[in-house]
């Protein structure tokens, strides 16, 4: 259960939260501990001192703007240093189109608390609404080892069912194990969240998370904790999303990079124009698959075989500069950056910093 504001969650009693914690099945619980450039005083080595006494791992996630990405990353190695057993970045519209200072947040991130502390990016789950988003940033090489999309099916308007076959089909192509976030604010209802917990069974999650504890009602404690079981004979949607000719987004930047170390020179500009359907149709002659120039799920599950090339973001290169030959040098922000979210799915979730004191 994830945790915005401690005084406003069994009003900060510990003891409390422990009894409620084991009283739900809780096995751990992820605590806010920075927002922005500033650590909140909740997150303690006292705090986490105590549940870890009582047998719950405890997190600490941050709220990130990208405004000053340095000092958002020391903020989140304080909390590591301070107990937590994992870091959960929540990125969201403010971060779209950094792409330099999504880099520069998760280079100075990994300095600071190593390759192989467990981090998650707790982001938008419907990554086409979100053209300008750099998820390859965040979930690419050296950035969070899972991803941890918020699965909010109530705000988003649509079923438990349609949520995971949408996030999974796209966000499965950035090859980070899933952890799904459900909601348990604005009073879903006490099925759709055991729903929930089957499906992701279904889907092999290893567990779920739930948004938050301070706006969960008694009905939705009580739904986190009953026997859920499974869904026989269900038959999750595993089929990863196709992009072709014409489609603009980090998606394309991810498979731009992809097809660079396969041996491309092509621009890492976010577009699937000419140069990337000619790129794509060659990869898929090579490698004996139907040359359509769509990259489908056969298509990605051969062009994901390469890692990514190691793109450096910035605003000083030319566009000729960022192919193959040039990688080392600074690549300008793809045209995608600039592209406007579809929209927001879950504009009502918030997790952004709130006025103290209320």
């Amino acid at each position: 259960m994830w945790i915005w504001e401690l005084d406003s969650s069994n009003r900060g009693n510990l003891p409390s939260i422990v009894t409620t914690a084991r009283q739900y099945g809780l096995s751990a619980v992820i605590i806010k501990s920075g927002d922005g450039t500033g650590i909140w005083s909740q997150f303690t080595p006292q705090m986490v001192a105590t549940l870890h006494a009582n047998h719950l791992r405890v997190c600490a996630w941050q709220y990130v703007y990208g405004v000053h990405p340095i000092a958002e990353a020391q903020v989140g190695a304080a909390a590591v240093h301070n107990g937590a057993d994992c870091l959960l970045i929540d990125a969201e519209s403010e971060y779209e189109g950094r792409y330099a200072q999504a880099q520069t947040y998760i280079t100075q991130l990994r300095m600071l608390i190593g390759p192989n502390f467990p981090v998650g990016l707790a982001g938008f789950p419907y990554i086409d609404f979100h053209p300008a988003f750099p998820y390859s940033v965040f979930l690419g090489p050296g950035g969070a080892q899972y991803n941890v999309p918020q699965m909010y099916w109530k705000d988003i308007g649509t079923t438990t069912d349609a949520v995971f076959a949408h996030t999974y089909s796209y966000n499965r192509i950035y090859g980070r194990p899933i952890s799904p976030l459900g909601q348990v604010y604005n009073s879903p209802p006490a099925h759709q969240i055991i729903r929930f917990r089957k499906l992701a069974r279904v889907y092999g999650a290893s567990g779920v998370a739930w948004w938050d504890w301070q706006e969960a009602p008694a009905a939705a404690w009580r739904a986190i904790a009953q026997p859920a079981g499974t869904v026989p004979d269900y038959v999750p949607f595993t089929a990863a999303a196709s992009i072709d000719k014409g489609w603009r987004g980090d998606l394309v930047v991810w498979a731009q990079e992809h097809l660079i170390s396969a041996g491309y020179a092509i621009p890492v500009d976010g577009g699937f124009g000419p140069k990337t359907v000619f790129a794509v149709r060659s990869f898929q002659t090579a490698h004996g698959l139907l040359a359509d120039g769509i990259v489908g799920p056969a298509t990605w599950q051969a062009l994901l075989r390469y890692r990514p090339a190691p793109i450096r973001w910035g605003a000083t290169a030319s566009a000729s500069q960022a192919s193959v030959a040039s990688v080392s040098a600074l690549t300008p922000l793809p045209k995608s950056a600039s592209l406007p979210a579809k929209r927001d799915e879950i504009p009502r979730a918030g997790g952004a910093g709130r006025p103290r004191g209320r």
